[in-house]
């Protein structure tokens, strides 16, 4: 490049920012535009709002809006109560265990607590072992369910 070139450079890059610099500070102001807009009145903005679509509420018919709601839900929350109160089902668990020679007490308790019939391995085999009765287990096949109490289960299983 030539000096002439590159001083011709120069000066357009001083005109341009000499305009953009007086458009910027002689130009229309952003303040005296935003208060030439009015602001709507309280109706005219309730019917815009209304004309979209939207429902516009006092505040006290709000309140009233919510109290209905309030009493809707907890009324369906009392009928929901009752139909659970008589619909209770029990899920009764039935199965046939089978004991072979050589199990203990503990392996028909843990075999019974994946079948769902008691509770804990350890309290029926403390239960056995309180009535002393660990030894009188006989191998077999029998028929138990989970709505048996342990004295029950225990003098089906140890005979």
């Amino acid at each position: 490049m030539t000096s002439k070139s590159m001083r011709s450079f120069a000066i357009g890059l001083i005109v341009a920012a000499s305009m953009c610099g007086a458009v910027y500070y002689f130009g229309p102001n952003e303040a005296e535009s935003a208060q030439a807009v009015e602001k709507p009145s309280l109706d005219e903005m309730k019917n815009m709002l209304s004309s979209e679509g939207y429902i516009i509420y006092s505040e006290d018919e709000w309140r009233e809006q919510e109290a209905a709601s309030k009493a809707v839900k907890d009324s369906a929350k009392e009928k929901d109560k009752e139909v659970t109160e008589k619909v209770k089902e029990k899920i009764i668990y039935r199965t046939m265990i089978s004991v072979t020679s050589g199990m203990t007490s503990i392996d028909v308790g843990e075999a019974l607590e994946r079948a769902h019939i008691i509770d804990s391995k350890m309290k029926f085999f403390k239960e056995v072992e309180k009535k002393g009765l660990s030894k009188n287990l006989r191998p077999g096949t029998y028929e138990v369910e989970s709505g048996m109490t342990m004295q029950e289960i225990i003098s089906i299983i140890f005979k």
